[in-house]
């Protein structure tokens, strides 16, 4: 058996091949949008992928299926309880596909999500043990699946929590204690609050160690699950739809149109979004005026999701060469709207010196020193609720910054305002956004809550 996961750490998402190392059947679970490496791994090793299986309608990222399934031929399968737009093949809870000497059992674990299921894998076909189970959003490593992502379409959060109490403990929990477990995220997920930076663990090591499935009895856990979950980003209902939908397929090797400064200015004149692609120092040096700053060296797709709306167009600014890497990158989310990048993204700013601005990035001691002098100081935390449960700056008021646009109105944008996070990279697209809507007098800190602590700690 050939079992390859593969890891895209900027969305923290597991997608697999598995494959019949004997017959060179192969399936792909939870491909990520962009499918090339999958392509290129079963050419290389004479694979033939067959099936494309999700696990779920996925929240966090646009699936691939249907590029790959494009690709290969293959037949795209969902738990039966699945309704698709698009061609797709229901399995039943128990039923066995065989890839040769690989088979594949389906379970449906339903809770995450309706429809979710899990795949167990056994090496051999008369293996008592199985190789491993995928369990896609049902079980992850250190936590499970939240259960309010769907309440907004017709789920409630307790109904989902239910379901996967029962899921867990009569489908996943039953299986012998050496099986290896595959989810389909790690740390840095929003579909958790609690997720591991490990990718793999056994159901044993789970059982004992995982809070949730620690909890004594179904009302302990459905508390314990629904519980201090952090925001989930704006996109997620957009993509949770959107991968029941047939749709157009991603072409990963058509670059984004070069546009001219002047371009440029009447698209985001006529409503696009101009999006900054550097770090939060770089982009604090000068800026084009309006730019929202979310760094491709972060979570940038998630954030983008967060704060850019889903119906407008997009425009890049990146470093030079990176243009490819910003539109996929938006891609993996559904976010097809990228109209184009700024061509010689530097030269525009010296011939346009009157539309750059700088970003005042203030140290834990000059923001002390602001505070102690402006007594209108307006002091936005732009971190999770979990984390603002561990303390925060005094006097600062509480909007995960996902949900900022949203909540501009309890701001007043011609108060001074800074701004912070745990570090700085969610500070700096904050503070940009704000920028863009009008607020004038906006500063982030540097390394964010942290280091304003640690300099409270040793003052």
């Amino acid at each position: 058996m050939k079992f390859i996961q593969y890891y895209l750490d900027c969305l923290s998402h597991a997608s697999y091949l598995i494959a019949d190392e004997t017959t060179g059947r192969a399936v792909v679970v939870d491909p990520q949008r962009d499918v090339a490496e999958y392509l290129a791994d079963a050419k290389e090793f004479g694979y033939t992928i067959e099936l494309v299986i999700e696990t779920h309608f996925h929240a966090d990222f646009l699936s691939g299926h249907l590029e790959l399934a494009k690709a290969t031929g293959a037949q795209i399968v969902y738990s039966s309880v699945a309704e698709t737009e698009f061609e797709s093949m229901g399995v039943a809870d128990g039923q066995i596909y065989s890839l040769g000497e690989v088979t594949l059992k389906f379970r449906h674990t339903p809770g995450h999500t309706p429809e979710s299921l899990s795949i167990v894998v056994y090496e051999h076909a008369g293996d008592e043990v199985p190789y491993g189970v995928l369990t896609g959003d049902a079980l992850f490593i250190g936590d499970v699946g939240r259960p309010d992502l769907l309440a907004s379409i017709g789920f409630t959060r307790e109904e989902l929590a239910d379901k996967l109490y029962d899921s867990l403990h009569t489908k996943l929990m039953t299986l012998p204690d050496a099986t290896r477990v595959y989810p389909a995220h790690g740390a840095g997920s929003a579909c958790g609050k609690n997720l591991s930076t490990d990718l793999w663990s056994t159901m044993g090591e789970q059982k004992a160690t995982n809070y949730a499935l620690r909890a004594p009895d179904k009302a302990t856990f459905m508390e314990l699950v629904t519980e201090g979950q952090p925001p989930a980003p704006s996109y997620f209902v957009y993509d949770a739809i959107l991968n029941r939908k047939d749709r157009e397929l991603l072409d990963e090797t058509k670059m984004p149109a070069a546009m001219t400064y002047e371009q440029v200015r009447d698209a985001v004149k006529a409503g696009a979004v101009l999006v900054d692609g550097r770090n939060p120092e770089e982009f604090a040096l000068g800026h084009l005026r309006g730019a929202i700053n979310i760094g491709l060296e972060g979570r940038y797709a998630e954030f983008a999701g967060s704060v850019v709306p889903t119906d407008v167009d997009i425009v890049l600014f990146t470093e030079p060469g990176q243009e490819l890497e910003g539109k996929t990158r938006l891609a993996r989310i559904g976010f097809d709207r990228v109209i184009g990048y700024l061509e010689r993204p530097f030269e525009a700013m010296l011939d346009h010196q009157d539309e750059v601005q700088v970003a005042s990035r203030l140290t834990a001691k000059a923001f002390d020193a602001r505070a102690a002098e402006l007594a209108d100081l307006q002091i936005v935390d732009v971190r999770n609720p979990g984390e603002v449960a561990a303390g925060m700056i005094p006097d600062a008021v509480s909007i995960p910054v996902g949900q900022l646009p949203a909540r501009l109105g309890e701001l007043d944008p011609a108060k001074p305002t800074v701004v912070y996070c745990a570090g700085g990279y969610r500070s700096s697209v904050a503070a940009s956004l704000l920028r863009a809507h009008g607020f004038a007098d906006v500063s982030d800190i540097l390394g964010g809550y942290g280091a304003w602590d640690e300099a409270h700690q040793n003052a």
